[in-house]
């Protein structure tokens, strides 16, 4: 299988960051941490929003009939790699997913997030639909800006990333009679779409980490030399790039296999870049030393995206479980070996033993 890049793809990658760099730099992702909470909720910048429409983001893998640009997974986790280098706020998979099923979504005109259970939601205030993804069909909570904390009975909490606001919604509709229209998809596919395209931006997240990182080593000088002369330095940098390479593989890998009997793809891909974005970060800092721990870096900023993200669509040990129960599965054909029904029996015939 070759992962490497089509000069497309390495053009559609570099337009992206291009395009970042214009409407989203680092003195604007500053200005929205340093800035203190407005009186309302925190919400996504609309013109971003809509230039980010313009420009395909949300439309990517619609089919050019339908207003779309045609394109598939591998380019869409190629973008939002991009999307989790520059720390890009405001419920992007959630948008993504929504195009072609909720009004304005592919154009960047309507801001939706989404939930696949209760829990907590991104950007709720703000968003004007909120796909529900808890059963075997999607449906659409078309809410109106503003109406989604009340239509869920949700209210806020406070989130370690200041960039993000979250609301805390304990119940959702019931189906199929609570009210909300289902949808024309799977909801099953769009949780694993969307576990993928997260991992990616742990992924870009992994990589920018280690830019940071490499770059301070060569600046910052100690006993009359570059901090990146010693060999601490140096093995914890390498082990950054080796955690955010593998990642890289992992999730390259799954962006072509994307298909129903095949979630465990996703959910290593999940696991490795979710690992891959929190130690990277982790180390930024060891590297960085006392200075990366002031508010003044950005590292600290990586780190607690990187935690909230750690926790959405497929969380660490709900991949870990799934993995789990895959091997069980695949191992079951060794003669003399009782099939397990899953993971949790394996663990409960340990603790029997112990």
């Amino acid at each position: 299988m070759d992962f490497r890049l089509t000069d497309d793809q390495r053009a559609l990658q570099a337009g992206m960051r291009s395009l970042l760099a214009a409407r989203h730099p680092r003195e604007r992702l500053r200005a929205l941490a340093d800035s203190p909470p407005p009186a309302g909720p925190r919400a996504p910048d609309r013109a971003l929003w809509r230039a980010l429409g313009e420009a395909g983001f949300f439309s990517l893998r619609l089919a050019e009939k339908d207003g779309g640009v045609g394109l598939g997974m591998p380019e869409a986790v190629l973008l939002f790699e991009e999307a989790g280098r520059a720390l890009l706020p405001g419920p992007l998979v959630a948008t993504h997913l929504a195009a072609g099923l909720v009004e304005g979504a592919a154009e960047g005109n309507c801001v939706v997030t989404a939930l696949d259970g209760p829990g907590a939601a991104e950007h709720l205030a703000s968003a004007e639909a909120v796909l529900l993804l808890d059963g075997p069909a999607a449906r659409l909570l078309h809410t109106g800006a503003g109406g989604a904390p009340r239509a869920l009975r949700a209210r806020p909490v406070r989130c370690v990333d200041p960039t993000t606001p979250l609301h805390l919604v304990r119940q959702l509709p019931r189906a199929p009679d609570g009210g909300v229209p289902g949808l024309p998809a799977d909801a099953a596919r769009m949780r694993r779409e969307a576990a993928l395209l997260t991992a990616a931006q742990q992924l870009g997240s992994a990589f920018r980490t280690v830019e940071l990182a490499v770059s301070h080593a060569r600046q910052r000088a100690q006993f009359g030399r570059p901090v990146g002369g010693f060999q601490a330095v140096q093995h914890l940098c390498a082990e950054m790039l080796v955690r955010a390479e593998l990642a890289r593989a992992a999730v390259y890998a799954a962006s072509l296999s994307v298909e129903p009997d095949e979630p465990a793809e996703i959910a290593a891909a999940k696991l490795l870049a979710d690992s891959a974005a929190v130690r990277n970060a982790r180390d930024c800092l060891q590297v960085h030393g006392g200075l990366g721990f002031t508010w003044e870096s950005d590292v600290h900023l990586h780190l607690k995206r990187a935690w909230l993200r750690l926790r959405q669509w497929q969380s660490s040990a709900d991949s870990e479980e799934l993995l789990a129960n895959t091997l069980i599965r695949d191992a079951s054909h060794i003669p003399g070996r009782h099939p397990a029904n899953d993971a949790t029996d394996v663990l409960d015939a340990e603790n029997v033993t112990a």
